[in-house]
């Protein structure tokens, strides 16, 4: 196992013990994150979401495999058990990530999962009959942008 695949790994063990700041230390200070709901979170932001997702996940449960690495560019599969909070709904969501690194830290992170398969998960029959169209994406990520910014405003350590 090269050393960046030990910080892919890093990141994953303390996500298992929802450790934010073990997920926080193995980000670059310029990291960008992003997925089909967190659009392009830079620094402190996406720092915040995985310190509100943790916090947040009373049942969240993790598991990764297939770490991959070549220094400069990594990858990983994860899945995601949890019980979605604004429905109660039951989710697994099946992820890959991609990763790109500086000065052995992840410099961007980008999270890949189907969106739709994840609403009807989570949302329930609406997820199911709308979780494909553009409204029903940019309502989750308002939604959960208005959730971050609120977080945020909360927690003082992530003032820019």
């Amino acid at each position: 196992m090269n050393d960046t695949e030990r910080v892919i790994e890093d990141f994953y063990r303390s996500f298992q013990k929802k450790d934010y700041k073990g997920i926080q230390a193995c980000y670059h200070p310029g990291i960008i994150f992003s997925d089909p709901v967190f659009k392009n979170l830079k620094g402190n932001e996406a720092k915040a979401m995985w310190h509100m997702l943790v916090t947040a996940g009373k049942d969240l449960t993790i598991n990764f495999k297939n770490i991959h690495s070549d220094g400069n560019t990594g990858s990983c599969d994860w899945d995601a058990h949890y019980s979605f909070s604004r429905t109660g709904r039951k989710v697994h969501n099946v992820i890959h990530a991609k990763f790109e690194f500086l000065d052995g830290k992840i410099i961007k992170h980008t999270d890949f999962f189907d969106f739709w398969r994840w609403s009807g998960m989570a949302l329930g029959l609406p997820g199911k009959l709308l979780g494909w169209t553009p409204f029903m994406h940019e309502k989750v990520r308002a939604t959960a942008q208005k959730s971050l910014q609120k977080f945020m405003q909360d927690h003082p350590e992530y003032k820019s």
